[in-house]
């Protein structure tokens, strides 16, 4: 297998820049995934990687060669796309056959690995059949059986599992992952899906308007997002992101969620940062709804606030609490908190609210980027 290696890559298409001053170092037989929204830039990462799109500026090594000149079929990789992509006149069986025919593996050995494909992705009764008479997400498990039966350098995946079924895609991304592991192949993985970037990945690339925002392990880029467009990105139901300035209360420093009266401790060491920057307003305060905690009894340091609405969504409650009005557009102020579902508590309610000081999280508004 082999590493592969993006210096100063950018990608423009006309006046737009689809991939921006991009850098990455991916490792032997690691496992990729390229996350970001629609229209980010990570399926013309994955291109450009595959040779299907050729950059204006910088490098792309894989296995320590420049592949800038070479064509797709030199650069011994595997791709599977999106929309398919499949054979019309062949069927399942030769369609998914065809990367081993085309390297004359024995007709043994392409049925041994063709049957054992067609198994894990649940398509051995449809070898016979042609892609016209397959559902979308039948051809999909086609596509990636085509690309699981070849053993390249390097795998990309574009959204491979967008067009299958909830219980096929759960008992897909599992293969997929085992295969991945135990191939030991560099893999690219491309979603707009978190819970896939972060079942599958060793790491994750986040991706927004064709920049890199941060690559991480899952645990790193959910716990420690680097930037407000991560901390926005991640997390279902996401962080909760208030506007914040530093003041004091009774003789200590504190940190006040503007337009409301809660005001937050803070240690020394979070108000170095602050303080060392020279303005007292201009931060964003940043805490998952995971890390607040709501109790119906008041208790020392806990913040009274008002239910605003409750969703019960089986396995926990999410409770919107209205912590103040917006000045200016009078919209509320809401702060999103997660319970266990036999917490009770009712619409109007108050409830107290408690923080995980090591859970919380301070952005610079200007730059963006996280300040602790």
């Amino acid at each position: 297998m082999a590493d592969i290696k993006l210096e100063n890559v950018i990608k423009r298409y006309g006046d737009v820049v689809a991939v921006k001053d991009f850098n990455l170092e991916i490792h032997d037989k690691e496992f990729v995934v390229f996350l970001g929204p629609s229209g980010c830039g990570k399926t013309t990462t994955l291109r450009l990687i595959a040779g299907l799109e050729t950059p204006e500026e910088g490098d792309i090594f894989i296995d320590g060669q420049r592949v800038n000149d070479l064509s797709p079929a030199d650069r011994d990789i595997a791709f599977v796309f999106q929309f398919y992509a499949l054979y019309p006149h062949l069927n399942v069986y030769d369609n998914i056959a065809f990367p081993l025919k085309a390297v004359k593996v024995e007709k043994s050995e392409i049925e041994t690995q063709v049957k054992r494909v067609a198994e894990i992705l649940q398509i051995s009764d449809m070898l016979n059949r042609k892609p016209s008479v397959l559902s979308g997400g039948e051809m999909q498990r086609v596509a990636l059986g085509r690309a699981m039966v070849r053993q390249p350098k390097v795998y990309l995946l574009d959204e491979p599992m967008a067009n299958l079924d909830a219980k096929i895609r759960v008992d897909t991304r599992a293969e997929i992952k085992r295969l991945q592991h135990e191939i030991g192949a560099t893999t690219i993985f491309v979603t707009h899906d978190q819970v896939e970037a972060m079942s599958l990945a060793d790491r994750i690339a986040v991706i927004h308007l064709g920049v890199l925002q941060q690559i991480g392990t899952p645990h790193e880029i959910y716990n420690r997002p680097q930037s407000l467009f991560v901390a926005g990105f991640m997390g279902m139901p996401t962080m909760n992101l208030l506007d914040a300035e530093l003041t004091s209360q009774n003789g200590a420093s504190v940190l006040r969620l503007s337009h409301t009266d809660v005001y937050l401790q803070i240690s020394p060491e979070q108000q170095a940062p602050i303080t060392s920057r020279g303005q007292e307003d201009g931060w964003v305060f940043g805490i998952r709804p995971e890390h607040i905690t709501a109790a119906n009894q008041p208790s020392e340091r806990q913040i009274p606030a008002q239910v605003h609405l409750i969703e019960p969504l089986g396995a926990v409650n999410i409770l919107d609490i209205r912590l103040g009005t917006h000045s200016q557009t009078q919209d509320p102020i809401l702060l999103r908190v997660r319970t266990h579902p036999t917490f009770r508590a009712a619409v109007g309610d108050t409830v107290w609210l408690g923080f995980d000081e090591k859970e919380m999280h301070l952005f610079d508004q200007k730059t963006e980027q996280a300040v602790w």
